[in-house]
């Protein structure tokens, strides 16, 4: 995997946790919290993963896999936000968009694990 990838997914990973653990702390203390408990738990769960790719994954599939997992969850957090704080969606369809995204990037990498290089030795 190419070092900008490895950068772009590690930067992507921290994003998403903060953005998680921001959202966690916002839904503890508000009404209404539906949409950012679902930014927070989407978040949180992803953000190990594209760290997890960028330091230790290797082969064209799992680098995909992890480029398409990363902007999944982006476009699905980003929809999610702009449905909490301004009330429409980031564009139409945007959360499904996200979500098949986060799916096809689940079954990359389940589909990596056919491949000869799955991590550094």
């Amino acid at each position: 995997m190419p070092i900008w990838m490895r950068r772009l997914l590690i930067a992507a990973g921290g994003v998403l946790g903060a953005i998680g653990v921001g959202t966690a702390a916002m839904a503890s203390h508000g009404e209404d919290v539906r949409n950012l408990t679902a930014i927070s738990a989407m978040a949180l769960a992803h953000a190990p993963v594209l760290l997890l790719l960028a330091l230790a994954g290797r082969g064209r599939v799992i680098t995909i896999a992890g480029l398409v997992l990363a902007g999944g969850c982006g476009v699905f957090v980003a929809d999610l936000a702009m449905r909490q704080w301004l009330s429409s969606s980031l564009f139409p369809g945007a959360a499904p968009i996200g979500g098949g995204a986060l799916i096809l990037g689940w079954v990359g990498i389940a589909l990596s694990a056919a491949s000869k290089n799955l991590v550094h030795d």
